[in-house]
């Protein structure tokens, strides 16, 4: 799981010593993770770094505040990881990148390319955070995937449970796989994510995303446990210039289910909008 990747980097956002991962040469990517236990830079994009870095890129993925390596802050709201999200790309002083999301962070990259005129295009991972509530069928789905997560309490067996339910391909729910994102949920790790379930919802963008010019690519699996394919459908309608991906033998995690597609189709949209 990303055994090839270099060592994180640390730097100051705001006052928060944030650890992000960097590799590769060329126009940058902006890589941010999902808000389920144990995400972070490494586990969400550990199998996608390196093969967006030898295609020509160079390649950001950080870890959000109380996620992996960076540090729990005091203010936990949605807003907050924002405007985190933000200070990062100002920090690293980039000019014209693309930003990718997955799941929850779908919505944060989104956000970040209505906010910031510098973002040349954008890829999304099945997001029940910025997508339409769609039917009695997909709230229904939405809501015990919310619970689940909100339920979660760290343990090696109940993240073997969860990672099971993330990802359709269960070979690749390895002993190491769990460990780590096991060590990625626990302790002030936690603590900090009791504290996000307890914020407001993020306010509704969907207007907005009407309004976005830039090319969107993508991604859903039909064995998504949380986000019902019909929400990426109903989302699709919404953008003016995007493609969707739909994955037959893939759960919430298209970029670790399918990951050599994901990264050869990523590769091609991103080399296509240069």
């Amino acid at each position: 799981m990303g055994s090839d990747l270099p060592s994180s980097q640390f730097i100051d956002v705001d006052g928060l010593k944030t650890s992000y991962i960097v590799k590769g040469s060329g126009t940058p990517l902006v890589l941010i993770h999902g808000g389920s236990p144990g995400a972070c830079a490494r586990v969400n994009w550990g199998n996608n770094l390196t093969a967006l870095a030898d295609a020509g890129f160079k390649v950001y993925a950080y870890d959000q505040p109380g996620f992996g390596d960076t540090p729990a802050p005091t203010d936990h709201s949605m807003e907050y990881r924002i405007r985190h999200a933000h200070g990062f790309i100002k920090a690293l002083g980039l000019d014209r990148f693309h930003v990718f999301g997955n799941s929850q962070g779908a919505y944060l990259a989104a956000r970040v390319a209505l906010e910031n005129p510098k973002v040349i295009s954008m890829v999304l991972v099945a997001s029940g955070t910025l997508a339409p509530p769609g039917n009695d069928e997909a709230k229904e789905l939405s809501a015990k995937h919310r619970e689940k997560l909100a339920a979660y309490e760290p343990s090696l067996e109940n993240m073997r449970k969860l990672s099971m339910g993330t990802l359709y391909h269960k070979e690749l729910v390895t002993d190491e796989f769990v460990k780590f994102r096991y060590e990625m949920s626990a302790g002030v790790r936690h603590e900090a994510s009791i504290l996000r379930h307890k914020q407001p919802k993020p306010r509704s963008i969907w207007e907005d995303l009407g309004k976005l010019k830039i090319r969107i690519l993508m991604f859903w699996g039909l064995h998504d446990g949380g986000a019902a394919v019909e929400r990426g459908i109903l989302l699709l309608r919404q953008l003016q210039n995007a493609e969707l991906h739909v994955f037959s033998q893939s759960g919430h995690w298209i970029q670790y289910d399918e990951a050599a597609r994901f990264n050869a189709l990523t590769t091609q949209f991103l080399r296509s909008v240069e």
